[in-house]
């Protein structure tokens, strides 16, 4: 069990004693991110405490599972850099517990380390796995990355919630709906929803086929760039234009761009 003042994570005087002086110019991105390091090593974890706090973090410790889990509703931290051998309740436990809460990264840092031990620790729920003795300057590259894809699915979330206004047709991204100018609503294939989605989210600029693929279907699709081609014939079809131009634009030997303005609703 650790000092009263980690108890109480949300008074001035807890946070002080594990918040290190910050350098001149922290990394503002991750300047609120709160990290919880789990570990049985106190000198570890002070090495830790001392090294993330210069780079703009507030960091707070735990020396077993228990006290961890008795920390977590007030302090609700961004990251946990979690050891799996722990005495009493291992860390996979509550790295198992923790991978239901999408707000939660959790990193392992463990001297276990054969491709299994891996594995184990990565189908347990973790984000992410290091070995021991593992260089802190890697410990922040991989908390800093764990944080972006936090916030790019943060992002995608948000996108999947919002409504696209354009030409007086709209297209409603939760309901997966798109509607003309009377209000009908026009059905999609899987495809052509991927590729008109992708055409509202970035409207009058220039797209190759290779950024409508990687965007449309990711960049692991094995599709082929005319499968572009097709799609979006059947969408300019269906989004009813005077002209093949109307709305989507062929821009000869790059690609196509999407005309009108995208309000969101």
């Amino acid at each position: 069990m650790l000092g009263s003042t980690i108890q109480n994570p949300q008074s001035a005087n807890a946070a002080a004693p594990f918040a290190a002086l910050r350098p001149e110019r922290p990394h503002v991105a991750l300047a609120t991110t709160k990290v919880l390091v789990v570990d049985t090593d106190a000198d570890l974890r002070s090495s830790m405490i001392q090294f993330l706090g210069a780079h703009g973090f507030q960091v707070f410790e735990a020396d077993s599972v228990a006290s961890a889990r008795a920390l977590l509703p007030a302090l609700s931290p961004d990251v946990i850099v979690l050891d799996v051998l722990i005495p009493g309740e291992d860390g996979l436990s509550l790295a198992r517990e923790l991978s239901l809460r999408p707000d939660l990264a959790v990193i392992v840092q463990s001297s276990l380390a054969s491709e299994t031990d891996r594995i184990v620790g990565l189908e347990a729920g973790a984000d992410d796995y290091i070995a021991k003795p593992a260089s802190l300057r890697e410990l922040l590259a991989r908390i800093r990355a764990v944080r972006r894809r936090g916030n790019r699915n943060d992002l995608a979330r948000e996108r999947a919630s919002l409504c696209y206004r354009f030409a007086n047709w709209s297209l409603d991204m939760e309901r997966r709906e798109l509607r003309d100018p009377a209000h009908e609503i026009v059905s999609l294939s899987d495809g052509e929803f991927a590729v008109l989605r992708t055409f509202v989210e970035r409207p009058q600029r220039v797209l190759t086929r290779d950024q409508l693929l990687e965007f449309a279907r990711g960049p692991d699709s094995d599709a082929y760039d005319r499968a572009i081609d097709t799609q979006i014939s059947r969408l300019r079809r269906k989004l009813g234009g005077r002209s093949r131009d109307d709305l989507i634009r062929t821009v000869r030997s790059e690609g196509y761009m999407f005309i009108p303005k995208v309000e969101i609703a």
